[in-house]
């Protein structure tokens, strides 16, 4: 067995580009995901080892050692990071000429030669589902030999191997869990609206929606949702409980787990019997889940203990709605508001500007309409066109680009990089700040707010450090507008 480093490298101050993160980038409020998709294959590698450098604020100089007795590196990448992550490739050949360089993630695989291309410190990089393909290669087979990789053979040129098949039988792969606890200190992992300290995992992979910008489905998952039987979900989650009493809460991190009705009802009701929601019981769960979830559904979700959902509404604008293929409408997504508030579920929003059909009107309904369904919490991102994604295809059809070929500042903040006719990426931009402040500056959201503070001295704490990292984000816009 070849030893292994799997590694998200080094990067921007506060900047999130862990394999569990939907976009990679610094956020309003500083927050980690897990990297989930490195910890994986980690899992299977025997005497394998995860760094996670971002979210423990560790350079170059931290982990260089680390390269000096490895035969293979798996480097997770995305496309806002992929420069960083080439010049991170460059030391550790520097450091140890004799090292394999691997490379994942959606960047790498829609575009396998491009990115082997931009570097010659990469031998290989990986498509489709990669876990079996890095266990293979960390078993020490023939790259020539190994599914659903392209590489650099000896005289240079690109070689691209079979597809990899997809993995059917979810239960074949190894918890997470336990890699988080032998590497990773989760103290490090938080989220705006996660109790903390906090632990993510996939129950499953894919999704059926079709969603024109979102990255994982299009790339690596694909749109077939595939899950773990309820007895595996159940076996880590008595791991956690038992091994990390520290954990508060656990978040399911499948791209909408909640679209599997029977499923997430079984779940829920094995969690039951383990004492979630149930008074007194410290442990609460929450996932992601698309705005049309049934009454019944969520009821059982709230009864096997589900505090949060992570809730994509995107835009209030019924056509842009229909222009995402988000097969979605606002009237059910009012509806399901209605039903998970009056459940106590507690909802963070996403919404997104700057899709296609976007004006100054659909934005106005937007802010609106987010005001009106009053989530808890939200994030406000700018449309992001990931290179493998059907908006990266429509922008460069349409001549969308505003210009740049970057979606990040030089310090990790997101840009509007789509720019129409009608409305500038600048008007874009600016408009994400005018969000932000109309829904948190109401008095009703501060009052909340603040009762919620008075309420909980752990709470009063966070939210004080949150509101100084909000600001701050408002003023590093202004100062990159």
């Amino acid at each position: 067995m070849m030893r292994t480093l799997f590694l998200q490298a080094p990067s921007f101050d506060g900047y999130d580009g862990g394999a569990g993160a939907r976009y990679q980038m610094k956020r309003e409020v500083k927050s980690f995901w897990y990297p989930t998709w490195l910890a994986q294959p980690a899992a299977m590698v025997e005497g394998s080892k995860l760094i996670d450098a971002p979210a423990h604020d560790l350079s170059w100089e931290d982990i260089a050692h680390e390269f000096d007795e490895r035969d293979l590196v798996i480097l997770h990448t995305s496309t806002p990071s992929f420069g960083q992550d080439i010049r991170t490739a460059a030391l550790i050949k520097e450091r140890n000429p004799k090292i394999v360089i691997g490379f994942v993630g959606a960047k790498v695989a829609v575009e396998p030669d491009k990115s082997l291309a931009a570097s010659p410190h990469i031998d290989f990089v990986a498509r489709e589902e990669y876990d079996f393909t890095i266990v293979e290669i960390a078993e020490g087979r023939p790259l020539r030999e190994v599914d659903g990789i392209t590489w650099r053979d000896a005289d240079g040129s690109f070689v691209r191997n079979k597809d990899r098949a997809q993995i059917e039988d979810m239960d074949v792969l190894p918890m997470v869990s336990p890699i988080y606890r032998r590497d990773l200190d989760l103290s490090k992992y938080y989220g705006g609206y996660q109790r903390h300290p906090y632990i993510s995992f996939y129950t499953g992979r894919g999704c059926k929606s079709r969603c024109t910008f979102c990255l994982w489905p299009q790339t690596i998952s694909g749109h077939r949702y595939r899950h773990r039987t309820v007895p595996k979900v159940i076996e880590e989650v008595q791991y956690i409980l038992k091994e990390m009493p520290e954990v508060k809460e656990i978040f399911f991190d499948d791209d909408t787990l909640a679209d599997a009705h029977d499923f997430v009802v079984e779940l829920s009701g094995e969690l039951a019997k383990l004492g979630f929601g149930k008074p007194g019981f410290p442990v609460t769960w929450g996932c992601n889940a698309k705005a049309n979830v049934p009454y019944n559904v969520l009821k059982a979700m709230k009864e096997g203990g589900c505090r949060v959902l992570l809730v994509g509404y995107e835009s209030g604008n019924q056509q842009i709605l229909h222009n995402i293929k988000k097969g979605l409408l606002t009237k059910v997504a009012r509806q399901f508001t209605k039903d998970a508030h009056s459940l106590g579920l507690t909802i963070h929003g996403t919404f997104i500007l700057g899709l296609p059909g976007e004006t100054l009107e659909t934005i106005e309904e937007t802010i609106r309409y987010a005001i009106e369904l009053n989530p808890h919490t939200i994030q406000v991102s700018l449309a992001a066109p990931y290179p493998g994604t059907f908006l990266y295809k429509q922008a460069t059809e349409n001549g969308w680009f505003d210009g740049s070929d970057h979606l990040l500042t030089d310090d990790g903040n997101q840009i509007a990089q789509l720019s129409y006719p009608h409305l500038s990426s600048k008007v874009i931009f600016d408009k994400v700040e005018e969000f932000y402040k109309r829904f948190y500056f109401r008095p009703r959201k501060i009052g909340a707010i603040v009762g919620e503070m008075i309420r909980d001295w752990d709470m009063m704490k966070r939210r004080l450090r949150e509101g100084v990292e909000f600001f701050d984000f408002l003023r590093r816009r202004k100062e990159a507008a």
